[in-house]
């Protein structure tokens, strides 16, 4: 038996002006998934499958993770800065996450900028696709990556969410 088949993670949901947000953290509280749902199965699939938790525990609270959402959502913009957040892949895909950890809220950059800010100007598809595979929304904020002239783009939980996001950051 894997450690991985023994793995427990903490789940909980809060509600947010943009509806229910539901994170999902490892026993030492990184975040391994998190979004704009009130159903923990929605996340547990975008887990990589080698940190996958076996089982969820359902949690009120997860204290300080849970306090960053709340927080961010209620205007501290850097409240969730400081959360760990654990997700694998390739080598690329984990330095673009790190990096959109680094866009500040409020300063916005387009795909082509990010994929430059990665290391890799001319991987603009490769930088969307960290976008799109990023399994910890808001503490990796995807969000703040739009298309050339300001076009939203895509997001996993809706367009109008997104709109709300940037909104709230600027």
């Amino acid at each position: 038996m894997t450690d991985t088949a023994l793995r427990l993670a903490d789940v909980a949901t809060v509600g947010t002006p943009i509806g229910p947000f539901t994170t999902i953290v490892d026993s030492d509280g990184a975040v391994l998934a998190s979004g704009w749902t009130g159903d923990p199965t929605t996340l547990t699939g975008l887990v990589h499958a080698t940190l996958r938790p076996a089982g969820l525990r359902q949690r009120d609270s997860l204290g300080a993770v849970t306090k960053a959402v709340l927080d961010y959502h209620a205007g501290d913009l850097t409240a969730i800065a400081a959360v760990p957040v654990r997700q694998r892949s390739g080598e690329f895909l984990i330095h673009a996450w790190e990096i959109l950890r680094k866009v500040p809220a409020g300063e916005p950059v387009t795909y082509t900028e990010f994929a430059g800010l990665s290391g890799r100007p001319a991987a603009t598809r490769a930088a969307a696709n960290a976008c799109a595979r990023n399994s910890a929304a808001l503490f990796v904020p995807c969000h703040r990556v739009l298309r050339i002239g300001g076009a939203l783009g895509g997001f996993r939980w809706g367009l109008e969410a997104k709109a709300w996001l940037l909104a709230h950051e600027s």
